[in-house]
């Protein structure tokens, strides 16, 4: 329920920054119809505001598109030239929160996700994995997120046509999110 309190949670309102070490912005992407590429983004910013409820609460993100890596030096050069990212003209991807919904364990986070300065509508499904004091006196959060976009819808429309039948690249690409925030002071 958007209604749910965040101290029920154990959180607190306020802002929340984003923990890079301890956290992955990920991708999947079906390759050739028989197999998955996965890859992540080694360079973002993010911020989590808490209000009273969840849906006085947002995330805003950026990306830098650069940091793109799936652990191929050859693929990540393609990914990141104009075929794709074109991280010269659109150096950054992002996303701004509208909506929060949901309760202390399950929610939706709604909101616009830019890629190639295209702004679509998503929503990720997600699930709270709680809140801990580390040994050195931090308050972090933890969450993980998934949505599923169409690539084309966002100016991603390079592929090739495979010998015996489909495409190289499908159009559905899967987004998921492993990320912990830390309390500001």
């Amino acid at each position: 329920m958007s209604t749910t309190t965040i101290e029920s949670t154990g959180l607190a309102q306020g802002i929340w920054n984003f923990d890079a070490s301890h956290s992955e912005v990920g991708f999947t992407v079906r390759h050739a119809g028989i197999s998955k590429v996965r890859g992540k983004f080694t360079e973002l910013d993010a911020t989590l505001t808490l209000g009273e409820t969840l849906a006085q609460s947002s995330v805003t993100a950026t990306i830098q598109a650069a940091s793109f890596n799936s652990g191929d030096a050859n693929r990540d050069a393609h990914v990141r030239g104009t075929d794709f990212f074109d991280v010269e003209t659109f150096p950054t991807l992002s996303f701004v929160s509208s909506a929060v919904s949901g309760d202390a364990e399950d929610f939706e986070l709604t909101g616009e996700l830019t890629i190639r300065d295209i702004t679509k509508t998503v929503t990720f499904k997600g699930e709270f994995n709680g809140v801990a004091v580390d040994p050195f006196g931090a308050t972090r959060a933890g969450f993980e997120a998934t949505t599923v976009i169409s690539r084309k819808e966002f100016g991603l429309t390079w592929n090739a046509m495979l010998a015996a039948g489909g495409v190289l690249v499908s159009d559905k690409v899967t987004i998921t999110l492993d990320v912990a925030f830390v309390k500001a002071d």
